[in-house]
């Protein structure tokens, strides 16, 4: 245990105290959010990420140790299981090293080699590998194991089953593959060429040829899929005279009259064996390093946009564009609930457009709606323009209307789910939608936790990834974002509340059904008497879900029960109560604690300094919401399209995604415009997202609109 300890500690350069501690923790079933929140003393206060790195890390290495165990286990069954051979699989580092060596005693489908074994030819194959110095010439050695019974008929047969032997033989070598597996990633190609004379997104790549070394992740994703749809042929070469000499070192030994036929077998294994392994190998390697890639900028990009802060407590309405079956529509208010619902015709011709702003207009004065929410799918041009002019029409009148271009990205996926239809039962599939576009304007997170995080759509290539992974990444990432935020027990639907720490889908529904029964909860403690919702549940969960409803004013805060008895503590030792919270009358708490000594106060209320200060903060701001500190979404009154935009132009817009070679801004035309990486800082970068991420709101200008392919280029480097 300690050597991993230790390996942890060095691998991610942490205390290895602090390490130990976490791997305690996550074995005692405690959860990341809860870790990273209020066990800070006890890891050095590292972030949520940081922490699901070392779980990762943590099943990893668990893992080849368990595989290791798995390997010499199976080999002394056989009776081969050496002490050296032993210590080689315990000091592996890698899954890979193990089974290379693992690989000469696997238990094998029938091969060129088992038939030559089954005709008695393995002692010729050992004394020709071994090539003494006094050993006889091959044709002669072969003599003795001509058996026309056992299908040996001539010499020729005798030697074509030794060379099988050896080369099976050399290709099990674990130290041979090490070797020729370095010298592929440092001097190996790949090599990708069109397999069509179409012209297609692929043609990039239709004569293309990099270094292993030098691939990035979006390249090896674009050329995997535009090999399996037929359009590319790829290969990875290297070099066939530099992986020969390497191999013939290994066995060969000059002077033995066995010589030749030891480099002919060498060269049979390098071709019919080790190299299409190999090749093999470095595909599968090469797409998993891009997939985690790929995986990890998804969830990076995840991230910001479920933090998106929330334009709270107005009316919105939702308008889900569409031609053939017209525009949806939503009005919901502050809390979410739908007011009303509509169907408009703007496309179909002047008179229905005018027809839907005189329907819109009403819906806006009845309800009193201050932002519109417009998806960003079919039609959302056409619908734009049309509450433009609605909006200047109403604005005239005295209204303060706006609107926003809002991703429906998973909108139809939601709108179609049983969730959807669980919760609005009386609306069709298409109203559905409507209520989930005004939603992600109020509130991304709360709306966003109902969608495959795959559907949102913000990376690349995210259905190719393995699934498996990508749920478990994008997954924790929500759950980080939720418990950041921290949930109202009473207004939170199931889909929310499964994502709090510590509760699952059949917790989360006995809350709401528990709320449903006996009214809205009233403290923290009634938590406890959710039927299913263990000790441990309540201790993990607890902290992440407010109460504002509670007398105590702790139960609307981040504090932890376990630490209500030290935040009293402290608002005593400063000269306050909790009615002074209650009346934000504490805001010189930070100065009294400094002036009393911060681990002196710390010590006295019985936490660690990191607790203290998360008290602190939270007992200035109960009830806060961590979005509201950052920068509000760009709500707009007039539109912009593309023909409008001339290069030199300077404006303000909204980062949609970050990819490895660049960003899609929102600069509010219909379509996004893209920043090269070489447009967006003045220095080198090596990713995007050094410098940007999603939900920033950025100023670009304008290089080039191509109106024809849609493409629109923007700089960050030269905005003032």
């Amino acid at each position: 245990m300690q050597d991993l300890i230790q390996q942890l500690a060095s691998e991610l350069d942490k205390d290895p105290r602090h390490v130990e501690n976490v791997v305690r923790l996550l074995d005692e079933g405690n959860t990341i959010p809860f870790i990273a929140r209020y066990r800070k003393e006890l890891h050095g206060a590292m972030d949520d990420t940081a922490l699901r790195t070392l779980e990762e890390r943590l099943q990893y290495l668990r893992n080849l140790a368990d595989r290791r165990e798995a390997v010499k286990k199976a080999i002394e069954e056989q009776g081969k299981l050496t002490a050296e051979l032993s210590a080689a699989i315990d000091s592996a580092g890698t899954l890979a090293e193990v089974e290379d060596l693992y690989r000469p005693y696997k238990q094998k489908r029938r091969t060129r080699a088992t038939a030559a074994r089954e005709k008695g030819l393995e002692p010729l194959a050992m004394l020709l590998l071994a090539q003494e110095k006094d050993c006889p010439a091959p044709e002669d050695a072969a003599q003795d194991y001509i058996d026309p019974e056992r299908g040996v008929e001539t010499v020729a047969d005798a030697l074509q089953g030794a060379n099988d032997i050896v080369a099976e033989l050399l290709s099990d070598d674990a130290d041979i593959r090490k070797a020729l597996r370095g010298l592929l990633t440092r001097q190996g190609h790949l090599r990708s060429l069109a397999a069509t004379e179409e012209d297609t997104v692929y043609r990039l790549y239709y004569d293309f040829d990099q270094p292993l070394s030098k691939l990035a992740g979006h390249q090896i994703l674009a050329i995997n899929r535009g090999e399996k749809e037929g359009v590319l042929s790829v290969t990875v070469l290297l070099d066939r005279d530099a992986a020969l000499p390497l191999l013939r070192r290994a066995v060969v030994k000059p002077g033995s009259p066995a010589m030749e036929f030891v480099k002919a077998a060498c060269e049979d294994a390098y071709d019919r064996l080790i190299y299409p392994s190999l090749e093999r190998e470095a595909r599968n390697t090469l797409t998993d390093a891009a997939n985690e890639g790929a995986i990890g900028q998804f969830a990076l990009n995840l991230k910001p946009l479920l933090m998106q802060p929330p334009v709270k407590g107005k009316v919105t309405m939702g308008l889900d564009p569409g031609y053939r079956m017209g525009c949806k529509v939503a009005v919901v208010d502050g809390t979410g609930k739908v007011l009303d619902t509509a169907v408009v015709y703007p496309t179909y011709g002047q008179r229905q457009k005018e027809e839907a702003i005189t329907t819109l207009a009403r819906l806006i004065r009845k309800h009193g709606v201050a932002h519109i929410a417009i998806g960003n799918g079919t039609a959302s041009r056409e619908t734009e323009q049309m509450a433009v002019e609605l909006i200047r029409r109403v604005n005239e009148t005295g209204a303060h209307v706006s609107y926003m271009i809002v991703s429906e990205a998973g909108a139809s996926v939601y709108s179609a789910s049983k969730l959807a239809a669980e919760e609005f039962p009386q609306y069709d599939v298409n109203l559905r939608s409507a209520v989930s576009i005004a939603r992600r304007l109020q509130d991304p997170l709360a709306e966003l936790v109902k969608i495959d995080p795959k559907a949102i759509g913000v990376g690349q290539y995210q259905h190719d990834m393995p699934a498996r992974q990508l749920d478990e990444a994008l997954s924790g990432v929500v759950e980080d974002c939720v418990n950041a935020v921290g949930v109202d027990i009473n207004t939170a639907s199931p889909s929310l509340l499964q994502r709090v720490a510590g509760l699952n889908g059949t917790t989360a529904k006995n809350v709401v059904a528990y709320r449903e029964e006996n009214g809205a909860f009233t403290s923290r403690a009634q938590i406890k008497k959710v039927p299913k919702l263990g000790p441990k549940a309540f201790q993990q969960c607890a902290g992440f879900l407010c109460v504002p409803e509670s007398k105590s004013v702790l139960d609307n805060t981040a504090v932890h029960p376990e630490s209500y008895d030290a935040a009293k503590a402290l608002l005593e030792l400063a000269g306050y109560t909790l009615a002074d919270v209650k009346a934000e009358r504490i805001a010189d708490l930070p100065q009294r604690i400094k002036a009393y000594g911060e681990e002196k106060a710390a010590q006295a209320i019985g936490v660690g300094v990191p607790t203290l200060r998360d008290i602190t903060a939270e007992l200035l701001k109960p009830g806060r919401d961590v979005r509201d500190e950052l920068p509000k979404p760009i709500l707009r009154t007039d539109v912009l399209e593309m023909k409008d935009l001339k290069p030199g132009m300077e404006l303000t817009g909204t980062v949609r995604n970050v990819i490895d070679f660049g960003v899609f801004v929102d600069i509010g035309v219909h379509q996004d415009g893209l920043v090269h990486i070489s447009q967006v800082a003045d220095k080198f970068i090596r990713h995007p997202s050094e410098v940007v991420s999603v939900g920033d709101i950025v100023k670009v200008v304008v290089l080039d609109v191509d109106e024809k392919k849609k493409r629109i280029s923007l700089s960050m480097r030269q905005a003032k």
